[in-house]
């Protein structure tokens, strides 16, 4: 348990969060909606950002970030926690049930956990050879105080700094860290207001600000959705999806759209076909993206980069294997076109 960033006390007792647009206000022995995050005696707490669940090498790809350092490794953790409460949670078991404990103060995390800190996090993303350090597999914001001390020291160390996010941390969160945040992918989980309310607990309002705001602070960005049938599936609303990205964002900004496999609370629907991954993918080209991408599907050609003028491919993928790389100095071997992202070859 450590100090938190990012509240202010409404009184002698209450407290409010300024981490994420929940703006929580947490009583007295209160959580706040992530549950990590606990009022002890008119003081805020943070309950896991000096403790990792998860922690591992991956292939960029993987986050996925397809624009950044392509074939490159980023040391990936993960604190429990989450401040949506998603049905289809994909990584539900630390995200959503592990954080339940953190409050009980019988519970002491077992030998197998890692520990939280950040000169040991930067110093084995160095000696695993990594060239960034992703805070992933659950939800970074979180975990902010764990997230703001490593990524300064990565920056200082010559790392980059990458999020894997829904999108809902506030403005003053975002100020914070965007000196020492140089990549995000974003969850953009539907282009619907009650789609976000019904099933993830949150809007989507401040989730399209995140997403301008990370842009205008020069943070590279690519952008998730997962494609659930019969509820985010609506061509018209992804056709509004697209231009959002397009005309909000930039023509540039790399969408990538993935297959949902049944899980957590949702294991009525079958995964996403192949034939619908295409046609959302279509209608993202169409809106004038340059680049959009098919995930969870391995060997289609969405996973490849093609060049956004002359059509070439520019990256050939193979799952998260990089099979050939037809760049030069960020710029297409064929037509000299540029391909945007950053540390390209």
């Amino acid at each position: 348990m450590m100090d938190a960033l990012l509240y202010e006390k409404i009184d002698d007792s209450k407290v409010k969060c300024r981490l994420c647009n929940h703006y929580c206000t947490v009583p007295e022995g209160g959580l706040g909606i992530c549950r990590v995050r606990k009022n002890i005696g008119g003081k805020f707490f943070s309950l896991n950002s000096d403790l990792l669940i998860a922690a591992s090498v991956d292939p960029i790809e993987k986050k996925p970030l397809f624009h950044v350092a392509p074939s490159s490794y980023s040391y990936s953790i993960a604190a429990p926690g989450c401040n949506f409460r998603c049905l289809f949670c994909q990584n539900w078991e630390i995200a959503q049930e592990f954080p339940k404990k953190l409050s009980d103060p019988e519970f002491a995390m077992n030998g197998s956990r890692y520990m939280a800190d950040p000169d040991m996090i930067v110093k084995k993303a160095l000696s695993s050879g990594c060239a960034s350090i992703s805070y992933t597999y659950t939800e970074p914001t979180v975990f902010f105080e764990l997230v703001l001390a490593s990524s300064r020291i990565a920056s200082e160390k010559g790392l980059r700094n990458i999020m894997v996010t829904n999108g809902y941390m506030s403005p003053d969160a975002l100020e914070m860290l965007s000196p020492f945040l140089d990549a995000a992918n974003v969850d953009l989980k539907a282009y619907d207001d009650e789609f976000y309310k019904k099933y993830c607990g949150s809007r989507l309002g401040p989730v399209k600000n995140t997403l301008k705001l990370m842009k205008k602070k020069g943070i590279w960005v690519e952008i998730t959705t997962l494609l659930i049938p019969g509820l985010n599936d609506d061509m018209g609303r992804l056709s509004d999806l697209a231009s959002f990205i397009a005309e909000e964002l930039g023509s540039e900004t790399p969408w990538h759209i993935s297959r949902f496999h049944p899980q957590y609370k949702m294991t009525d629907r079958s995964p996403t076909s192949p034939d619908l991954i295409a046609e959302a993918r279509h209608i993202g080209l169409d809106k004038g993206l340059k680049y959009v991408y098919s995930g969870n599907l391995p060997g289609d050609e969405g996973e490849n980069s093609f060049c956004g003028s002359c059509g070439d491919i520019l990256i050939k993928r193979s799952g998260f294997r990089i099979d050939e790389i037809r760049i030069k100095n960020g710029k297409c071997l064929n037509c000299g076109d540029p391909f945007e992202g950053l540390d390209l070859p």
